[in-house]
C-alpha cells in the first residue's frame, strides 16, 4: 500500500528578477523521511525550502498537504517583532499549558527564554527560531541551517534528539558531520533542477562528481556531432547544388540544444599569500590568565604557536574562546602572565559578526573605499596583493555577478556576504590568519576550497569553529576551553582531542570537569564531615581534589611537550613514552573524578 505523502510539489516555476530559480520541479517528502537539501550558496535552497513551507507562492504548480499534516519551518532570519522575550517568541503558537516544552528544548539549546528581544543577538533569534520548531514537534520539520552559531555541545545534543525522534525533516547545513549522522536521503539543487538520491549525505560529492562527468561526456560527443555536421554544410556545397535541407535543420536543432544547455557555475579563485614569512615563533602565551568577574576564561595557561601550525579553538558559547584570541593577538591585555608575538607579523581577522562590512554600502564601495585597497585616481580599481585590479574582476572571481556590484550588502545571503569578507581578506598578503567562525552559511564546495587553499597557505591560522568535520581536516592541534579557566591542548583536530580524552564523554568534558575545579579550589575546612562516610573515604574525598589538580597539571605539560611538531621525528622514544605516560595519568584522572563523585554523591 503505498504511503501517503506528507508534502507534494507538482510542476512548480519560480521566476525572481528575470532569472528562472525553479522550472517544472517535482518533489515528495513521506512520512519518516530524513532528507539533506544540499546545492551552492545562491543555487535556491532557502527558496525552495519556504516554497515548501507555504512562506512563498511559486508562478506555477501546486504544493499539496494532506490535511491534519503540519508542516514546520526554522528560518534562517525569524521576525521577532511583537514579542517582548524569546521565550514568548518560542511558546507563541504551544496550546495553553504547554509552554514547559520550550523549557525542556531550551536547556539543551542553552537557549535562555527570559532574553529580551531588543538585545538577543542573532545567534540567539535563530537558537530561539529552532527551539520553538522542536517544542512544537510538526509532523514535517523543515530545518534551514539549524547548526549555525551553536557551539559543538548543543549540535551534538540536537543531533541526539533528531536521531531519536520519528518525525520526517528536510535539512539543509555546511556541517557534513551533521548531515552523515542524520540523513538517509539526498536532495541536490543544481541549476534550476532538483535531483533526489535514496542514500544520505554520505557518498553525495562522488555521486555529484559522477553526473558532472556524465554532463561533460554528453556535452562533448554534442560539441564533436555539431563540429562534424558544420563541417558537411560547408564543405558539401562544392560536392552538391543544392544542399540537404533535412540536415542544415537538424545542424540548427543541435545548435540550439546545445546552447540551451546550462553550463556548472565556476569555481571561485581563492588566493591566500602569505608575504614575507614571520619569525618562527608566531605566539608564545606563557602562564596567562583573565578574568570577567566571575567568569574565568583561562588560568595559568601556557601556548606555544609556531610559523606554519593551525590551532583550532573549541568549546561551548560563551566560554571565552573569542576572547583568548584576542588576548593572543594583543587586542585584550591578560591580567596574569604574558604573551610575546613573534617578528614581522601581518594580522588578517575573520570575523564572526563581519563587522568590517558596511551593510548599508555597496559591494563595489565596501571594497573601493577601504584605504588599504584604494588606488590612487582610480575609483574602479582596487590594490589586491600589491596589483591593481578593477574591482568587478576581482569580485566575479568570488563568484559575485556584475548586477550585483552596485547591491547594498545587507541584501547579501549569509554566505555570499562570508565570500565578500573573504575577498577584502584575501586582497591583503598576510601571514597570520585569524578565523572565527568561517564556517557559517557557507556551502559544501566552498568549505573545499578554503579547506585546501588553508593547507597551501604558508603562514598561521588561528580557528574558531563548531564544524567538526571541518577542524579535523583543517587543525594541526586543537585547544579545549573547558569552563572554569581549564584550557587544555591537544595534537590534532577535534577526533583526535575526543580519543585523548579516553572514556570521558565530551559532556563531561564541558561539565565535569568544571565541578572538579570548583571543588579543588574549595577549602578543606569549609567541606562537611560526612556522615556516611568512613574515616578512610572521608579522608580520601578530601585529597582527591589535590590528586585531580595534580593530574590535571602532568597532563598539561605532557601535552605541551607533545604538541611540539619536531617531537617525533627528532627523539621517537621520548614521542613515545610521553603518550605512554599521558594516556597512563589520563585513566588515573578518569578514576579520581569518577570516585570524587561517587563519594560526593554518598557523603
Amino acid at each position: 500500500m503505498a504511503r501517503i505523502p506528507l508534502l507534494q510539489l507538482s510542476d512548480i516555476s519560480l521566476t525572481f528578477g528575470g532569472e528562472p530559480i525553479f522550472d517544472k520541479l517535482d518533489l515528495v517528502v513521506h512520512p519518516g523521511d530524513r532528507v539533506a537539501l544540499v546545492g551552492r550558496n545562491g543555487s535556491g535552497k532557502s527558496t525552495l525550502m519556504k516554497i515548501m513551507a507555504g512562506l512563498i507562492e511559486p508562478d506555477k504548480g501546486t504544493r499539496v498537504v494532506p490535511v491534519g499534516v503540519t508542516v514546520g519551518y526554522m528560518e534562517q532570519d525569524p521576525d521577532l517583532s511583537g514579542f517582548e522575550t524569546l521565550g514568548d517568541y518560542a511558546a507563541s503558537h504551544l496550546p495553553e499549558g504547554e509552554e514547559y516544552r520550550v523549557a525542556m528544548v531550551a536547556e539543551g539549546l542553552k537557549f535562555q527564554p527570559e532574553t529580551l528581544v531588543t538585545s538577543a543577538s542573532g545567534g540567539e533569534k535563530r537558537r530561539a527560531a529552532l527551539a520553538k520548531l522542536m517544542a512544537e514537534a510538526p509532523e514535517l520539520m523543515l530545518l534551514d541551517e539549524p547548526t549555525n552559531h551553536l557551539d559543538i555541545q548543543a549540535i551534538q545534543w540536537l543531533e541526539e534528539e533528531l536521531r531519536g525522534t520519528r518525525t520526517a525533516f528536510v535539512l539543509i547545513s555546511h556541517d557534513r558531520a551533521f548531515l552523515r549522522a542524520l540523513t538517509r536521503a539526498t536532495l541536490w539543487v543544481d541549476r534550476g533542477q532538483v535531483r533526489r538520491r535514496e542514500h544520505g549525505f554520505d557518498g553525495f560529492e562522488e555521486w555529484r562528481e559522477e553526473i558532472w562527468e556524465q554532463e561533460d561526456e554528453a556535452r562533448h560527443k554534442l560539441d564533436r556531432k555539431i563540429k562534424a555536421e558544420a563541417r558537411w554544410a560547408v564543405e558539401g556545397i562544392s560536392a552538391r547544388r543544392k544542399r540537404n535541407q533535412g540536415r542544415v535543420r537538424e545542424l540548427a536543432d543541435l545548435r540550439a540544444e546545445r546552447g540551451a544547455q546550462i553550463r556548472r557555475q565556476g569555481t571561485a579563485a581563492f588566493e591566500l599569500e602569505a608575504g614575507q614569512k614571520s619569525g618562527k615563533r608566531v605566539i608564545e602565551a606563557r602562564s596567562i590568565s583573565k578574568s570577567f568577574g566571575a567568569q574565568v576564561i583561562c588560568a595559568d595557561f601556557d601556548l606555544r604557536v609556531l610559523r606554519g601550525d593551525r590551532v583550532a579553538f573549541v568549546g561551548p558559547n560563551g566560554v571565552g574562546k573569542t576572547t583568548l584570541l584576542k588576548m593572543l593577538v594583543g587586542e585584550v591585555p591578560p591580567d596574569h602572565g604574558d604573551i610575546i608575538l613573534g617578528t614581522n607579523l601581518a594580522i588578517a581577522v575573520f570575523d564572526q559578526t563581519r563587522a568590517q562590512l558596511d551593510p548599508n554600502a555597496s559591494l563595489w564601495d565596501n571594497l573601493t573605499n577601504d584605504p588599504t585597497m584604494s588606488v590612487s585616481g582610480q575609483s574602479d580599481q582596487i590594490m589586491v596583493r600589491g596589483t591593481p585590479r578593477h574591482v568587478v574582476g576581482y569580485l566575479k572571481d568570488f563568484l559575485f555577478d556584475e548586477r550585483q556590484m552596485r547591491a547594498p550588502v545587507r541584501s547579501l545571503s549569509g554566505g555570499e556576504k562570508a565570500r565578500l569578507l573573504l575577498a577584502r581578506i584575501m586582497a591583503r598578503e598576510s601571514n597570520l590568519l585569524i578565523l572565527d567562525e568561517p564556517t557559517n552559511d557557507f556551502d559544501v564546495e566552498t568549505l573545499d576550497l578554503l579547506q585546501d587553499i588553508l593547507g597551501d597557505y604558508d603562514g598561521t591560522v588561528l580557528l574558531v569553529s563548531h564544524d567538526r568535520d571541518f577542524i579535523d581536516r583543517v587543525a594541526t592541534s586543537t585547544v579545549a576551553l573547558e569552563g572554569a579557566g581549564a584550557a587544555m591542548v591537544y595534537p590534532g583536530g577535534w577526533s583526535d582531542y575526543q580519543n585523548q580524552r579516553g572514556t570521558v564523554a565530551i559532556d563531561k568534558a564541558f561539565n565535569v570537569v568544571k565541578t572538579a575545579s570548583v571543588a579543588k579550589e574549595a577549602p578543606k575546612a569549609a567541606a562537611p564531615k560526612p556522615s556516611n562516610l568512613s574515616f578512610t573515604e572521608r579522608k580520601r574525598l578530601e585529597n582527591l581534589p589535590n590528586l585531580i589538580s595534580k593530574l590535571e597539571a602532568e597532563i598539561q605539560k605532557l601535552f605541551t611537550l607533545l604538541a611540539d611538531p619536531k617531537l617525533y621525528s627528532a627523539d621517537p622514544i621520548k614521542f613515545d613514552k610521553a603518550s605512554e605516560l599521558m594516556k597512563e595519568r589520563q585513566t588515573i584522572l578518569d578514576k579520581a573524578e569518577a570516585e570524587w563523585i561517587a563519594l560526593e554523591e554518598r557523603a
